[in-house]
């Protein structure tokens, strides 16, 4: 039992390191990334595709660059915030949130090829819809409350 506890936790240790490394060397370019993206993406065009006139297209191209990000939500949340920061409608920054846990490019080749393209395309089909609707519902919640990000 006691090695049985030992293993356990040298495995936790190791996982620990492994995780601390990716996070160590993927971290420093995310925000490089996201410098280069507040200087050079100008506001009016963050507002124009993303900002509360987007209608349905905001959510589409929030999708799209979900799909896109790499990194799970160590990367997708500073972008969130980023977009949200540059006139992005609070729904839309939900959806982008929400697909990148959902559609990321990687994980869904990956899922394709263990579990079938007919089981992708359902889990995407039925997946997709409902974190608009959520984002969409929470969005609205949260802007009846006037809820604001306070800056630090």
């Amino acid at each position: 039992m006691i090695q049985y506890i030992m293993s356990a936790g040298s495995d936790i240790l190791k996982n620990f390191i492994f995780f601390s490394k990716t996070m160590i060397l993927i971290i420093p370019f995310v925000f490089v990334l996201i410098g280069l993206f507040e200087v050079w993406v100008k506001r009016e065009t963050i507002e124009k595709h993303l900002g509360n006139e987007s209608d349905l297209m905001g959510y589409f191209w929030a999708i799209l660059l979900s799909m896109t990000t790499v990194g799970g939500v160590f990367v997708a949340f500073p972008i969130a915030y980023s977009l949200f920061k540059k006139g992005a409608a609070l729904s839309v920054v939900f959806t982008y949130i929400g697909a990148s846990a959902v559609c990321r490019i990687p994980m869904t080749v990956f899922e394709a090829s263990l579990f079938g393209l007919k089981f992708t395309i359902i889990r995407l089909s039925v997946s997709l819809p409902l974190v608009i609707i959520s984002s969409i519902l929470l969005g609205r919640y949260l802007k009846s409350k006037k809820y604001e990000i306070n800056e630090a």
